[in-house]
């Protein structure tokens, strides 16, 4: 099959198309058809081998997070799934690998395709839905009336969180730039901040939950805006002695999360809130809930811009300029 490879850790790097075999299928394993697949920061990221102490890949490998696409084979313990199939995904790291044309994904990562939306569309879902959806009604449990802000409103995460967070009946307000006021008020934003021409942290105050995924300035800002008790879930960093634990890292590098975190988990403490990281993780089950409200209208997908499979190295070099709308998509079949 064909795929796009990382030959070697490298910022920048490019990427190869190259002729692969195609995946392996374990027994709870499902064989998916790629038709769609999306690009995320992540992937630039994973390349770059900013990961590569705890996601250690070993080139060459696949890159990719999203997928959309039917279901070929299953596994012989397979129950959920079985050929025909349209499902979507993000699959689990170490498993990942979607600039391709063919994955192989374990059952309980994968989840039946919103019915009322196109391959491309639903690939542009599962990893920022999953981000979402993990920090606000997992970790954040926002409910009714309370108050969250969210960064970076018009991009993937921020496009599918204001909807999200807006469904569970909180009051959102959004950072954005001055072109993307109306698509985030348009997605449910209640406050608007165009960072270009206001400081949000003279403006907010009081809120009871921050999804955080800018840089350590903005980090160190919105821990003020928090009312006492509140909570900062950060999913641009520093990873937390909590998440170490979670990924059983090795004692130098739990060590070594500890540090990078301390002086964000000091600051929160003398504010009387609280921080935690957030790096999400595949789960299906998730990923049927969120078609659910996919199929009801309560949230729509976003996409910015839509490349063929040859253009894959395009897609993300567009998406590392930080200037897309929502998400981008990679048509790979039909």
């Amino acid at each position: 099959m064909k795929a796009f490879v990382v030959d070697k850790y490298r910022k920048k790097g490019a990427l190869r198309l190259a002729d692969v075999p195609e995946p392996e299928l374990r027994d709870d394993d499902v064989l998916v058809r790629v038709h769609a697949t999306a690009v995320n920061l992540l992937d630039s990221k994973v390349r770059d081998g900013e990961f590569k102490l705890i996601l250690p890949y070993r080139p060459p490998f696949i890159l990719g997070h999203d997928v959309a696409g039917i279901v070929v084979r299953v596994g012989p313990k397979v129950r959920r799934f079985k050929a025909g199939d349209k499902v979507y995904a993000r699959p689990r790291d170490h498993r990942i690998g979607t600039f391709a044309e063919f994955i192989a994904m374990n059952e309980t990562d994968v989840a039946l395709k919103p019915e009322n939306i196109s391959m491309e569309e639903a690939a542009t879902i599962p990893l920022v839905g999953l981000t979402a959806w993990q920090a606000l009604v997992e970790v954040g449990k926002l409910k009714p009336r309370q108050k969250v802000f969210i960064q970076a409103g018009s991009g993937g995460v921020g496009t599918f969180a204001i909807q999200l967070a807006k469904h569970l009946g909180a009051t959102v307000a959004t950072t954005t730039s001055t072109k993307n006021v109306e698509l985030v008020k348009s997605l449910g934003a209640d406050v608007v901040i165009d960072y270009k021409t206001q400081d949000f942290e003279k403006i907010l105050s009081g809120y009871d939950l921050v999804l955080h995924s800018q840089d350590t300035r903005t980090l160190e800002k919105s821990l003020r805006m928090l009312k006492p008790g509140g909570l900062l879930i950060s999913i641009s960093g520093p990873p937390d002695p909590e998440f170490a634990k979670e990924l059983k890292l090795n004692l130098f590098l739990k060590l070594v999360m500890r540090v990078l975190s301390h002086g964000v988990r000091k600051k929160a403490k003398s504010l009387g809130v609280h921080f935690s990281f957030l790096f999400m993780r595949a789960e299906g089950q998730q990923l049927s809930e969120i078609a659910s409200l996919i199929e009801s209208g309560a949230i729509r997908p976003i996409v910015d811009k839509s490349f063929p499979f040859e253009k894959t190295a395009d897609a993300l070099a567009y998406v590392e300029t930080g200037r897309a709308k929502g998400k981008v998509v990679i048509r790979v079949g039909e």
